[in-house]
């Protein structure tokens, strides 16, 4: 049996929202005793979400484009230090880095997939069909689609190399479907995320919420988080104190000023806070509301506010889209995707009937503590590095 005292998780971009996952993943490895390192480049300015530098050692460098970021490659290889990868998500910049270090020096590879990357560009459907022209032009000018290492076409080459990995980890039961491996659902750190530890009326207070009724959003909003589904309730519901709270706004793009310019009488936006804070942010939630859109690319996630509510024994209204029943159990309010008559009955509900919405609330930090607490994945992680140690090299 190969010995296994340090993973060496590769991070695809730390700009992205992939070092969120990286970052669980290592806190659940290092309580299992592991020592941990993350190793990556960052295709943007900054880290996608501020994580405790203490927790693990960490290595990165610049992204480029091709062929520029040939010439890091080798100073990224020599800087994979562990006796296992861990590649994030299946792309050239982590997996096949991965593969690169396995070819050379015999470390086993485990594949993490926590989305369908393909359905950001259209799924089974797409092509990549280009004219003579339009080829040249996307290999040699300085902008050239091909330039870019995560272009869908090298995602689909990196796709038919699954089978090179020593074994695969995927984050919903779609992709377990998809892709086959082990169910790693991602862990709450129910010790932060205690309600014990914090007063939800002093933490309204302290973010200029107390006169309000606050559903919370505690994400970055998109279109297809269905958060015009959710404002569209309350503008029907039309009582002055309900207010929609979104924490953090978009990294991507101007969404959120677009949700602020129409639906401004019923939306507060907070700024992004340090992961340390957020739970004393969500204990001023009335109810934390993950309102998801029906779409190929929600059917395949997991969307983390649902256990941010749920760690937090908050009642939560969410929507009957890919495994978001299964998470919540009988523990949640579900509704139709894209109803907004039917939030803007059950949010009243709620309201109406607090006292029992919150112990349903305290149920569905149970089932988290039980399912989806780092404690939980480290259990799952555990099989999956002993079926990786013993296997044969």
């Amino acid at each position: 049996m190969r010995k296994i005292s340090k993973v060496s998780i590769l991070v695809s971009d730390f700009a992205s929202a992939g070092l969120l996952r990286a970052y669980l993943l290592g806190k659940a490895l290092k309580s299992l005793g592991y020592e941990v390192q993350l190793v990556g480049f960052l295709f943007g300015k900054s880290f996608y979400r501020e994580i405790p530098t203490a927790d693990f050692s960490i290595f990165y460098l610049p992204g480029d484009t091709y062929p520029q970021i040939f010439r890091k490659v080798p100073q990224l290889l020599r800087h994979i230090e562990g006796d296992i990868i861990y590649a994030i998500k299946p792309l050239a910049s982590s997996f096949g880095i991965a593969l690169l270090k396995k070819i050379n020096s015999h470390i086993p590879v485990i594949l993490d997939i926590d989305d369908w990357e393909m359905s950001w560009h259209g799924g089974d459907n797409w092509r990549y069909q280009p004219t003579a022209k339009e080829l040249v032009r996307d290999i040699f000018k300085k902008h050239g689609a091909l330039r870019y290492p995560n272009h869908p076409l090298y995602l689909k080459w990196m796709e038919k190399l699954l089978p090179q990995a020593d074994a695969i980890t995927v984050h919903t039961s779609f992709l377990q479907q998809r892709f086959g491996g082990v169910s790693v659902p991602n862990g709450k750190d129910t010790d932060l995320f205690d309600p014990s530890k914090y007063d939800a009326e002093a933490s309204r207070q302290r973010y200029g919420l107390s006169a309000y009724r606050i559903l919370m959003f505690p994400g970055a909003p998109r279109p297809y988080k269905g958060l015009e589904d959710i404002l569209a309730a309350i503008a029907t519901i039309n009582q002055p104190d309900l207010k929609l709270v979104i924490v953090g706004g978009s990294p991507y793009d101007d969404y959120d000023q677009q949700l602020q310019a129409k639906w401004g009488n019923w939306l507060i936006k907070l700024p992004k806070y340090p992961a340390h804070e957020m739970p004393e942010i969500v204990a001023a939630a009335h109810i934390i509301v993950v309102p998801q859109r029906d779409t190929k690319e929600t059917r395949a996630q997991f969307p983390l506010k649902l256990t941010d509510g749920m760690a937090m024994a908050k009642p939560i209204l969410t929507t009957q889209v890919g495994d978001i029943p299964d998470i919540l159990g009988d523990t949640g309010y579900l509704v139709e995707s894209g109803s907004s008559t039917q939030m803007a009955e059950k949010i009243q509900w709620i309201f109406a009937n607090l006292e029992s919405a919150q112990k349903q609330g305290e149920k569905a930090r149970i089932r988290c503590i039980e399912k989806y607490s780092i404690q939980a994945m480290a259990h799952n992680l555990q099989s999956v590095i002993h079926q990786v140690s013993a296997a044969p090299r």
